[in-house]
């Protein structure tokens, strides 16, 4: 069961002009099951998107990043469940093409203008006859308000569906942004299986869309983890569908500008918190803060040591406060000259660590407190600068090897 996570409302999730969005059952893997998604985007729109960093990337993966670069004018996008097109070489670049090329008679656009994702198992031929076919009743499903049956049809081995929105005071105008992300395990995103989609229609220039899509995953899906794996289709978008009543944003600086990214930072942070909530057999979600050190790369890099260790995630599971192990972690993250006289470890409240060694003043029956919640803050201060981190994670438990052990089945 995912952790103090519930799935949104249908009608909590607000439609976002200029985005049609329509879903279908193909039959890609398994019959009766939403696996085929479209989102249909206004001429004039803009979209910046952030992919994967692993290098065996998936066919749509590598298709996305041609389009994107052409600079054609992204109107579609097209998301299919049930299997990843990724390990499928150049049949699988093949059937990536020519789903867009499909889709794009339909919309009578060009192929460039269509942006693939796949999800799910991986070096399985991806059934085109099948996706090909689902495309039409997607199409004739498209409307506005679909963002619910969007996340229920991205999903893979997600308990729930994931979705918010908000609305923000830009310019006088009224701005809405929704968003969807799917992903429960092969969870590390560096740029899991990870997919996430933000629609706003805020007026955003082009010029400001790659850079704003990084800065995003930067802060969000680049900061969770569930099991260190970085997939082969992590994908992230943001659209802008330049709609709503208000001047252009053509900078950051401005006072719309802060309103607009800090609402839109917001969403995709929540989205991808979302993701570690629901990881494949979570009980507690984990906030690994690391502070004082010399550079946030060098907090971020002990944050993820302690977040990927099996025995600290372990420990986690069993509410055991075994919390060498987060030391153990701290000092095997890979900084050179670390002092660890100099380290500080709290659970939340309980000062756990005090310069290097056990804190006189802990008792372990204050550490199992705190291993008993579902929610846990670490918070470790390296005592080397000013610099901080934080990255989000969750327990491992008996049903994530079970989950990860059928997954095929």
């Amino acid at each position: 069961m995912a952790v103090n996570l519930k799935a949104p409302q249908a009608a909590d999730l607000l439609p976002v002009p200029g985005v049609r969005i329509g879903v279908a059952e193909a039959g890609i893997k398994k019959p009766n099951r939403k696996d085929l998604t479209v989102f249909l985007l206004d001429e004039g729109a803009c979209v910046g998107g952030v992919f994967t960093t692993n290098r065996f990337c998936a066919a749509p993966v590598q298709v996305c990043r041609e389009h994107l670069s052409a600079k054609t004018g992204i109107r579609a996008l097209v998301i299919n469940t049930g299997n990843a097109n990724a390990g499928t070489g150049e049949a699988g670049l093949a059937h990536t093409r020519r789903t867009c090329t499909t889709l794009a008679q339909h919309l009578a656009l060009k192929p460039e203008q269509i942006l693939p994702f796949s999800t799910g198992v991986i070096m399985e031929p991806l059934p085109i006859d099948r996706l090909e076919a689902g495309l039409p009743a997607a199409l004739a499903d498209a409307q506005p308000n679909h963002w619910m049956r969007a996340a229920e049809g991205i999903m893979t081995t997600d308990t729930l569906p994931k979705g918010l929105s908000t609305q923000v005071q830009v310019g006088g105008a009224t701005v809405t942004i929704t968003g969807i992300s799917k992903g429960a395990g092969m969870i590390r995103p560096n740029m899991a299986t990870m997919l996430g989609f933000m629609a706003t229609d805020a007026c955003i220039s082009s010029n400001l869309m790659d850079a704003l899509a990084h800065e995003l995953a930067e802060g969000s899906f680049n900061r969770i983890t569930v099991d260190g794996d970085t997939s082969t289709n992590d994908s992230f978008v943001v659209m802008a569908s330049n709609q709503a009543a208000h001047a252009p944003i053509t900078s950051w600086a401005g006072p719309e500008g802060v309103t607009l990214k800090t609402a839109l930072m917001d969403v995709a942070r929540r989205l991808a918190q979302a993701i570690v909530r629901d990881g494949e057999g979570a009980t507690k979600f984990i906030t690994v803060q690391v502070q004082n050190g010399r550079t946030a790369q060098e907090c971020r890099h002990v944050a993820y040591a302690i977040a990927h260790s099996p025995l600290v995630k372990t420990a986690f599971f069993a509410s055991d406060p075994n919390l060498g192990r987060i030391l153990a972690a701290v000092g095997y993250a890979g900084i050179a000259d670390l002092d660890q006289s100099t380290i500080d470890l709290f659970l939340d409240d309980v000062h756990v660590a005090l310069q290097g060694g056990r804190n006189p003043a802990y008792r372990e029956e204050d550490g199992q407190r705190v291993m008993k919640q579902s929610e846990i803050t670490v918070r470790v201060l390296l005592g080397r600068g000013s610099a901080e981190d934080t990255v989000w994670t969750c327990d491992f438990s008996h049903e994530y090897v079970t989950i990860n052990a059928d997954y095929r089945s």
